[in-house]
């Protein structure tokens, strides 16, 4: 039980700031997000369509990863989405007042820039579990289910690592 209850609680704590807080966020505010995409691309539409694509990713790949339906991709895709939301919006280097010491606002989006990429981390874990092998699941099987909720693993693929037969004829 133990093991079920650490497995939600990790997922809960990297969804949450997404599902509920920023999609709730992107709703109640949709005006502001739309000035703040505006930033990095000038046409309203196209702040639109990103705010609305941004919801979506927000939603949708959150309840993958929660629920455990294709969250391995879900989390390769909310990975990306955290650093292409660094790169486009905590744009520390074109602040004119990056310090080290003392008020700085460039400091601020620094730290607000390293967060979503170690945000991104976490999700890139999930994704893989944190193995060269696991790397090469998602690669291979994309739109498979890490099955984060069975007690025992799964052996999905059969091992290339077979104990000997014994002489007694038992076969695998």
């Amino acid at each position: 039980m133990f093991s079920l209850i650490a497995s939600v609680l990790v997922r809960l704590s990297l969804v949450g700031l997404f599902l509920p807080f920023s999609a709730l966020d992107k709703v109640l505010n949709a005006d502001a997000a739309v000035d703040q995409a505006r930033q990095t691309v000038h046409s309203k539409v196209m702040a639109w369509i990103l705010i609305s694509a941004g919801l979506c990713i927000e939603v949708v790949m959150s309840a993958a990863v929660l629920g455990g339906i294709f969250d391995r991709l879900a989390a390769a895709i909310l990975a990306a989405y955290c650093a292409v939301t660094a790169l486009l919006w905590k744009q520390f280097w074109n602040t004119d007042d990056f310090r080290l010491k003392g008020p700085s606002k460039g400091r601020e989006v620094f730290w607000d820039f390293l967060k979503n990429f170690a945000v991104a981390g976490g999700f890139l874990i999930l994704a893989t579990g944190g193995t060269a092998y696991g790397v090469k699941q998602l690669i291979t099987h994309p739109l498979s289910s890490s099955h984060p909720y069975t007690a025992v693993p799964l052996d999905l693929h059969v091992s290339t690592i077979r104990p000997a037969a014994s002489s007694a004829g038992v076969s695998r």
